[in-house]
């Protein structure tokens, strides 16, 4: 419900004069930007995809840094986003949920038969069916930015075409280019970001944040995504390429908002036959001619996937601290 001041806003008589309404708005801003974002939050929420098993660094949720588990570094955050309020964990196992308990999380479990991130996170949407955007945040990303998270879900939200929204970051060195675990994506359409929210093509109800660095940042449609350095420069690269504006060779950075009405259609599609050769469930969508918006971040995160991940990020920490 909206406070009495607010309401007193919507409800003065139109013969008041334009200056005292403008007086009124000028002492009340904090109010309705707060509102505004408040009503945003309603209709997103934020799943942290969680699998208790990983191989290459055993049960990495749970390891600790800095007195904190890696799963709720993460979870906290995600909670730095302003455009959403709710935050939950997808566990498959009892070991995660304790975890989440004992930081007053929020959780829910899932099937241990999913097969992906969007898999647990469709599972979740089927449970609220009052929420029209989710955000699959990965678990083992402890120091992803709420300002990331908040770039996607705009992208999402002012591009009514599109079914999902994701991020990603310019390549600017050759050995990054060829390293099959970071994800190229091939973008096509890529443009200015639009900013101005007398558009109409900007939901105006989205608050301008503040320190969120998109204004000239490009975006566009995502055509392809693998592991191999695409595309492929029939002459050569040379190190003029990787300073291309817009840019051509973009790192995938896994962050994805979705509607629900994607999600359904993903649950109950099997997987396509791109999507199991590069083992990359983005490309069911790609193949299925689905629209993937892309839009540009300052950086990727470093997740946590080996012990010398874990070591650099407790490292992190403590000159931090």
């Amino acid at each position: 419900m909206l406070e009495p001041s607010l309401l007193q806003v919507h409800l003065t008589p139109i013969h008041d004069s334009l200056p005292r309404l403008a007086f009124y708005f000028q002492a009340n801003v904090e109010k309705v930007s707060r509102f505004c974002v408040q009503a945003n939050m309603s209709n997103c929420m934020i799943v942290l995809p969680a699998r208790l098993a990983s191989t290459r660094l055993p049960e990495k949720l749970l390891q600790k840094a800095n007195g904190k588990s890696i799963l709720r570094h993460t979870y906290e955050a995600a909670s730095l986003s302003k455009l959403s309020d709710r935050v939950l964990v997808a566990v498959d196992d009892e070991k995660l949920a304790n975890e989440v308990e004992s930081f007053c999380g929020s959780w829910q479990f899932t099937s241990t038969e999913c097969q992906s991130g969007t898999d647990r996170v469709a599972e979740i949407a089927s449970s609220f069916p009052e929420i029209d955007l989710f955000v699959n945040v990965q678990s083992d990303e402890p120091e992803i930015s709420g300002q990331t998270i908040d770039a996607v879900i705009r992208s999402l939200k002012n591009c009514p075409e599109a079914d999902i929204a994701t991020a990603g970051t310019p390549i600017r060195h050759l050995e990054e280019l060829h390293d099959p675990s970071r994800v190229k994506i091939v973008l096509g359409n890529v443009m200015p970001q639009q900013t101005d929210l007398s558009s109409n093509q900007v939901d105006p109800s989205l608050p301008k944040l503040e320190g969120l660095a998109i204004e000239g940042r490009g975006q566009g449609r995502a055509i392809y995504f693998s592991r191999s350095p695409v595309p492929h420069l029939r002459d050569g690269v040379t190190e003029q390429d990787f300073q291309r504006t817009p840019p051509i060779f973009w790192h995938h950075i896994g962050i994805y908002a979705y509607r629900r009405d994607f999600l359904m259609w993903f649950a109950k599609t099997q997987a396509s036959t791109l999507e199991q050769l590069e083992k990359l469930e983005q490309l069911r969508a790609i193949e299925a001619g689905k629209v993937v918006q892309v839009v540009e971040v300052e950086h990727a995160a470093a997740g946590i996937d080996t012990q010398k991940d874990l070591d650099n990020f407790r490292a992190r920490l403590a000159r931090m601290s």
